[in-house]
């Protein structure tokens, strides 16, 4: 039976615009504070990793307390699409705020300012936003080819933002004149240009009302009751969830040790500008391999066997890419940094839909929808492993006995790079391979759907 359709094409392109303003955050803030803070406010990498470390400690629950609110949440916006909405503002100013750290005040105040900035973003503004932008691929549409299209638009925007972000930022900086100034000036920047993408993207999709999201699945339509604790307990019975947040946190590892390249650029390749080249290497491959992903997974008759070989294929890349590393050669480096994210791109285009199938497994299993609170993961993973991958860099650095003030750095440095830049990713890529391995949630819901004979 042929799935209804909810979406026109500009309403799927409308959604996926949304992470053009997430990725102005994002890529900038994970790509650039670390550098920003060591080389021109002239902090410690080390503490500022520790700063970060002890920020997930605040921002550790806010996951599951946003999701459960959205769930709870009934407005004539509908659930998610007020939190997107008010919470980007929040994102705007504290994104400009990390990056105008006064370069007047002693270090214990600028350290005190960056902490206070860093963890409102992460722990309220971003995880508010985030989870209900994340959210609205279950509350606008129940096709799952929709909910992947809409994925792969998304990524298409994210990682295309990432590229821009990446590419151009070291270049606008010197542009704005160098210097904390023009930090602060970039920052503002692209915080306006998000606030404006974000409203746009929320506005561009509407949900669909509570009695259709849940017509044909055999239950009440009525709401659900349920506090922090119960919401807790819900996700981690369900073994999908854990393997998604687990998966979700090393992307994010991965992503931190490759935004560590623009040091590896710096002070191994002796070319700061090779980081955009990398940066195209990298992001370009991701987008081609989103644009394909829809049709893959009708082809390959769903998500899992797609995933899965396309994470092999980005193991083999990255063992590549070390290699090539090893014996100097950046044409080898770039060639299979592309190889790597070409396998990688799959994944990330129908990993909503994978969301979304893991909150209908909780359905199924427990008979409580609680697609907000699910999709925590996507918040809890960018939080956890991009906050934590930061976090491991800035001590690696320090470690290392980085010094943000010299030219030339020591040896030891230089060695540690290659393990940031080289080993790290290649070993996080194998342990995402073998989780995605018992990734299965389609066959599991189904299975269960067959039992207790319902359709659709």
């Amino acid at each position: 039976m042929k799935e209804k359709t909810y979406l026109k094409w500009y309403n799927k392109v409308g959604y996926g615009s949304g992470d053009i303003a997430g990725n102005v955050v994002y890529a900038f803030l994970s790509s650039f504070v670390m550098i920003y803070l060591t080389n021109t406010i002239g902090l410690s990498a080390g503490i500022v990793g520790t700063l970060i470390a002890v920020s997930k400690l605040f921002d550790g629950f806010t996951d599951i307390f946003f999701g459960a609110m959205i769930d709870k949440t009934h407005s004539r916006l509908g659930k998610a699409r007020p939190w997107m909405l008010y919470g980007y503002i929040g994102c705007a100013v504290t994104l400009a705020a990390i990056f105008a750290v006064p370069t007047s005040w002693g270090t214990t105040a600028q350290y005190t300012w960056f902490f206070i900035a860093y963890t409102l973003l992460n722990g309220v503004f971003y995880t508010a936003n985030n989870i209900a932008y994340s959210a609205l691929t279950s509350l606008v549409t129940k096709n799952s080819k929709e909910r992947v299209q809409m994925g792969s638009y998304r990524f298409i925007f994210a990682f295309g933002t990432s590229l821009l972000i990446q590419s151009v930022t070291i270049g606008f900086v010197g542009a704005c004149g160098g210097g904390a100034k023009a930090w602060r000036t970039v920052a503002i920047v692209y915080a306006v240009i998000g606030l404006a993408v974000n409203t746009i993207s929320a506005l561009s999709v509407k949900e669909l009302p509570e009695e259709e999201l849940n017509e044909g699945e055999d239950r009440k339509a009525e709401e659900e009751k349920y506090g922090l604790a119960e919401a807790f307990g819900l996700l981690i019975s369900n073994k999908f969830y854990l393997m998604i947040c687990g998966v979700y946190i090393l992307q994010q590892l991965y992503g931190a040790m490759i935004n560590s390249g623009i040091y590896y650029m710096t002070y191994v390749l002796k070319n700061e500008n090779l980081y955009g080249v990398f940066s195209w290497a990298f992001n370009i491959p991701l987008i081609v391999a989103l644009i394909f992903t829809p049709a893959l997974v009708g082809k390959w008759k769903g998500m899992y066997k797609l995933n899965l070989r396309g994470y092999i294929l980005a193991v083999i890349g990255r063992a590549l890419v070390v290699f090539a590393g090893y014996i100097g050669s950046v044409p080898l480096m770039l060639a299979f940094t592309a190889l790597a994210a070409l396998g990688q791109g799959p994944w990330q285009g129908d990993m909503n839909a994978v969301i979304a199938s893991c909150s209908e497994y909780t359905f199924l299993t427990k008979g409580k929808r609680v697609d907000g609170t699910m999709y925590s993961c996507t918040s809890l993973g960018v939080k956890l492993g991009g906050g934590l991958g930061t976090a491991v860099a800035g001590w690696l650095l320090e470690f290392s006995k980085f010094d943000g003030k010299l030219a030339v750095q020591p040896e030891s440095c230089i060695n540690m790079l290659h393990v940031m830049y080289l080993w790290l990713p290649l070993l996080i890529n194998v342990i995402i391979m073998l989780v995605l391995s018992r990734m299965n949630v389609e066959d599991t819901n189904a299975k269960i759907r067959e039992e207790k004979g319902i359709i659709g």
